[in-house]
């Protein structure tokens, strides 16, 4: 109870519902865990600015007819086990390789932009990378029980889940970017707005123990409808709600959630505050919901230094990558939208000359049989991933790509590929260039030993320049 007020638990409770409509899910879950310090160790937080940003293509990407191989023999290899899913060869768009092992590789025919910033040095890809609890080389291994496999393997729940936590021996709601907030979050700048910044609301990726993500729509945060605004009502609901959050609270948990709610509706206020009072971008987007929230990105990382973050990492998801029919038609109509969005975003970078302290990378819950069922494909396992960014090493394909002749040793059966590169390798080499030490890097995965000595002075896959 407030002091000299008749106010309980439940009447501020009610009075905020009643009066403020709560603003949306995405708010509560920005202001619950918002701005906690944390302590941290050993980090490589400098001055500069750096930004990382995270695509999830929701449902399972089809990603070996994203980047197929041209060559005749890996072609007619990938031909006789795609079937009717198989790409004609003379539409793939040619990668221009460095440093490659003598295949040549082409991009599905929607993605012109991609190929172009591949063939620039601006973009490269992670190959048949999974999530992996240890190292699997062969069919035999996965078959005869001498190896740790992920849970719920070739479940869409459990592998975006994973995709998310890397710690595939264990279901859990706090993601590896969560873990990372925790460990920075007292080093980095301001800490009434999160450094994770999601465009698609509550997310394991940016769920701490500690923190969670500062969640905003691509047309900016939300918050309580009608608070801060000019109209008589807004005013006298923003005076009432005021009101409430200055009481002194008996009960510590209405304290602190009035003092969370308040720092909340500041952060929200602040930020909103920042992108007003920045110049806009002249870099034209899309119209449409991945391009929005990519120009949204664009936009808060043109506000940084307004928001007061040395480091920032985005959240997107696009989802309705689970094609198990129609997926030559409906990859038709969705890769471009990747490709455009990316290449709008890099040429915003570009115009912020920030291109070189922003790495954007894909995701997914896992590829998809290279053979066909009939109607489209099934859930698998190893995928190909996008990396985009100034620090990448460009114009590259990295980890191994698989043979995709069926019953070859990594083929588990219709094509599901045993991963050759873990998520925790792809992560921790994101993590090292973000400002994470090599000796904290187990805080974050701590799987990463079973995939690569933190100690050994050498990039865990080599795609940055760290």
């Amino acid at each position: 109870m407030a002091k000299n007020n008749k106010i309980n638990r439940r009447s501020f409770l009610k009075g905020c519902g009643a009066c403020a409509a709560m603003g949306s899910l995405p708010f509560f879950s920005s202001f619950l865990n918002l701005g906690m310090i944390n302590s941290a160790s050993a980090a490589n937080i400098g001055d500069e600015y750096r930004a990382m940003v995270c695509i999830l293509l929701a449902g399972g990407n089809d990603s070996f007819n994203m980047l197929v191989p041209r060559g005749n023999t890996e072609y007619a290899e990938y031909q006789s086990a795609r079937g009717d899913l198989a790409l004609n060869q003379n539409d793939l768009l040619a990668l221009n390789q460095i440093d490659g092992d003598g295949r040549e590789f082409g991009l599905h025919p929607g993605m012109p932009e991609l190929q172009q910033l591949f063939n620039d040095g601006a973009a490269s890809f992670i190959t048949n990378i999974g999530t992996l609890i240890e190292p699997v080389s062969n069919v035999q291994e996965f078959q005869n029980g001498s190896k740790l496999l992920p849970l719920g393997l070739f479940s869409h729940a459990d592998q975006i889940e994973q995709w998310q936590t890397s710690l595939p021996d264990k279901r859990t709601g706090i993601g590896w970017g969560g873990r990372m907030n925790d460990l920075l979050q007292n080093l980095i700048g301001n800490n009434n707005i999160s450094m994770n910044i999601s465009l698609s609301g509550t997310n394991i990726f940016q769920t701490g123990s500690q923190t969670t993500e500062f969640s905003v729509g691509s047309g900016g945060p939300s918050s309580i409808i009608g608070y801060g605004g000019g109209g008589p009502f807004e005013q006298i609901l923003t005076q009432s709600i005021d009101s409430m959050l200055n009481l002194e609270y008996r009960n510590i948990f209405e304290q602190a959630y009035a003092n969370k709610l308040r720092t909340s509706l500041d952060a929200e206020r602040a930020f909103r505050e920042a992108l007003m009072n920045v110049t806009p971008l002249a870099a034209p987007f899309s119209d449409n919901q991945f391009s929005n929230n990519m120009k949204f990105i664009a936009n808060v990382i043109n506000a940084r230094e307004s928001i007061g973050q040395k480091r920032q990492v985005f959240f997107v998801l696009f989802g309705g990558w689970d094609h198990h029919d129609g997926t030559l038609q409906q990859q038709q109509q969705m890769l471009p939208v990747v490709s455009r969005g990316l290449s709008e975003f890099y040429n915003a970078l570009n115009e912020m000359s920030l291109t070189n302290d922003v790495v954007t990378f894909s995701t997914s819950d896992f590829a998809r049989t290279l053979t066909s069922n009939g109607e489209g494909s099934d859930h698998a396992w190893g995928s190909n991933q996008v990396v985009m960014g100034g620090p990448i090493n460009g114009s590259r394909l990295f980890g191994n790509y698989p043979v995709l002749a069926l019953d070859n040793p990594l083929d588990v059966g219709r094509g599901v590929l045993i991963p050759t590169t873990s998520t925790d390798q792809f992560f921790a080499e994101l993590a090292l260039w973000f400002g994470v030490s090599g000796s904290e890097l187990s805080t974050i995965l701590p799987n990463i030993g079973r995939f690569y000595d933190p100690g050994s002075g050498v990039a865990p896959i080599g795609f940055l320049n760290i």
